[in-house]
């Protein structure tokens, strides 16, 4: 057995979601026509349509949420079979954040007014950096783990309003409060 073979169903999970995604008629890219690395707004049209956002801080939080879960709940499996269960359930995800259902609540209830779903490389990009953020917590001692979610939670609560805490609570029981505080009011 070659030593990248671990790693095809992971690939392919992947792969699979970009092709679901593609199905289901999101754009492959931004609609706008170009590809960039980083959007600084939170509230610009190209916000989820690019490699990285704001938001992709969240995503990175997925994968050490996922390692830390994968790791109570079933630490005997191999890591390359706990990579592709984070894999499958970040790609189940954004799959389901791609729905109307969530695009509209989204839209509703939180502070993505404007929010039209993903392009496919912004899904594949978040998939990505949940995959960094699992290798990382893997790597990382615990301690170390626990600080970079503090972090990968707080910064972007300070600049942009928003972080995956709040991203929760308001899809799942709006809070007034928060959405003021959120439109700067």
């Amino acid at each position: 057995m070659t030593r990248s073979r671990p790693w095809l169903a992971p690939f392919l999970l992947v792969l699979a979601a970009a092709a679901i995604l593609l199905a289901m008629g999101r754009p492959p890219i931004c609609t706008c026509g170009r590809v960039t690395l980083w959007v600084s707004s939170s509230t610009s049209p190209e916000t989820s349509q690019m490699l990285a956002d704001w938001y992709s801080a969240s995503h990175i939080v997925h994968g050490f949420l996922f390692f830390g879960l994968l790791w109570l709940a079933a630490r005997r499996l191999p890591v390359a079979t706990r990579l592709s269960t984070a894999i499958l359930i970040e790609s189940a995800w954004e799959i389901a954040e791609n729905s109307p259902i969530i695009i509209n609540r989204y839209r509703s209830a939180t502070a993505a007014i404007g929010y039209s779903g993903d392009s496919v490389l912004n899904s594949v990009s978040d998939i990505v950096m949940m995959i960094a953020g699992f290798l990382l917590a893997r790597r990382l001692p615990l301690w170390a783990s626990i600080g970079g979610v503090v972090l990968l939670e707080l910064i972007p609560l300070f600049v942009i309003r928003d972080n995956l805490t709040l991203n929760i609570i308001m899809l799942l029981h709006p809070v007034d409060a928060i959405r003021t505080w959120q439109s700067g009011a």
